[in-house]
């Protein structure tokens, strides 16, 4: 929307601007994360944990804009929406800087073990996944892409459906020897914090086509997680 204050509009860029710089630090704290998880780097996932503080403190710098902005602006219809959706997108990619210090935190506890490469191809996948879920939702963001939106929000299935994949290899690994329990209980978490990351993915899609069409997507998100009702396979 056009404004007659140039300042208002800048204002609405700033925040624009701050979503991406707070994107940016949450793709690359996915990224080492995992790195650090597949070649057991603990210092690199030392270096994820310190940095999520720099997310935190973005949310912070957002929320404090936007209840400045709501102040002084008093924003309506498609404003309005921008700016709520600013405050929810900053809010979910701070959980995603949580849920990759959660994988560096699983990474630093397996550093010392050794990990057969087919225990982490499911794994890489997942990670793979995720990290496309969050560039596209974002240049969704960037750009106001109603059809992006709904492309991340439909795929979330896949990260589902890799997570249900891997959720059943780990829990073979951990019958066929207890030795592996270990180190599988510790990839098991860092699995489910990479499908956690592509729900919030997700959450911001919705954000996303509704900040721009002002209609929400249709209730019934796309959803394939069955581990809630996997037992442990027998006879495999």
């Amino acid at each position: 929307m056009d404004h007659t204050v140039r300042a208002y509009t800048d204002e609405l860029n700033k925040l624009d601007h701050r979503i991406a710089k707070m994107g940016g630090l949450a793709e690359m704290l996915l990224a080492n994360s995992f790195e650090a998880l597949e070649k057991r780097d603990a210092v690199l996932a030392q270096s994820v944990i310190d940095r999520d503080v720099a997310l935190d403190a973005g949310e912070q710098e957002v929320e404090e804009q936007v209840i400045t902005l709501i102040a002084r602006r008093q924003p309506l219809a498609v404003d309005l929406r921008h700016v709520m959706c600013a405050l929810k997108v900053a809010a979910e990619l701070e959980r995603i800087g949580d849920l990759s210090k959660n994988v560096a935190k699983r990474a630093i506890a397996v550093a010392s073990e050794s990990h057969p490469k087919a225990l982490i191809s499911g794994l890489r996948h997942m990670n793979e996944l995720a990290q496309v879920q969050l560039k596209n939702v974002l240049d969704a963001y960037a750009q106001r892409d109603l059809e992006r939106a709904r492309i991340v929000w439909q795929r979330d299935a896949d990260i589902d459906l890799t997570f249900n994949s891997v959720f059943r290899e780990l829990l073979t690994y951990m019958m066929e020897d207890p030795r592996n329990i270990g180190l599988c209980t510790h990839l098991l978490f860092g699995a489910k914090n990479l499908e956690r990351v592509g729900d919030h993915c997700t959450n911001i899609a919705e954000m996303v086509h509704f900040m721009v069409s002002g209609t929400m997507l249709p209730d019934g998100r796309p959803k394939s997680d069955r581990t809630s009702s996997t037992l442990l396979p027998s006879g495999e």
